[in-house]
């Protein structure tokens, strides 16, 4: 069992940034990857991010790249969304989750992930 818990989120104007953080409960947080998804009002809930257990490999979402950078703190058990000139679409609760094992890493659908934390707000003003 995982417990993870978002922060971070908040109210900005278009072109602000935010750094949202994920702080994990697990002593193998190290040994998962570690995805940000996103989910507005009345639409589905869509992959963000994904950082791999070395660090060395992540994935974004197109309507994301070069705006958002995720990372991750091994010794700290906390991933990060660093998130850049932000956009009134990007207006969502975002959460955090823990790669389901065996999944693919290129699965980018929610149910390859099975740990879930419980979303943060963010609105970002025009």
């Amino acid at each position: 069992q995982v417990q993870l818990v978002e922060s971070g989120g908040g109210l900005v104007q278009a072109g602000g940034s935010l750094r949202l953080s994920c702080a994990a409960s697990s002593r193998t947080f190290s040994n998962y990857a570690m995805g940000w998804f996103r989910q507005a009002p009345g639409r589905e809930r869509e992959f963000v991010a994904a950082i791999n257990w070395g660090i060395a490999n992540t994935l974004y979402a197109d309507s994301v790249k070069g705006r958002f950078s995720i990372s991750r703190d091994n010794a700290k058990n906390t991933v990060y969304l660093q998130m850049n000139s932000l956009k009134p679409e990007d207006t969502a609760v975002y959460y955090c989750a823990t790669k389901r094992p065996g999944s693919s890493w290129y699965n980018r659908e929610p149910t390859s992930y099975d740990f879930w934390g419980q979303g943060t707000q963010v609105t970002v003003s025009s």
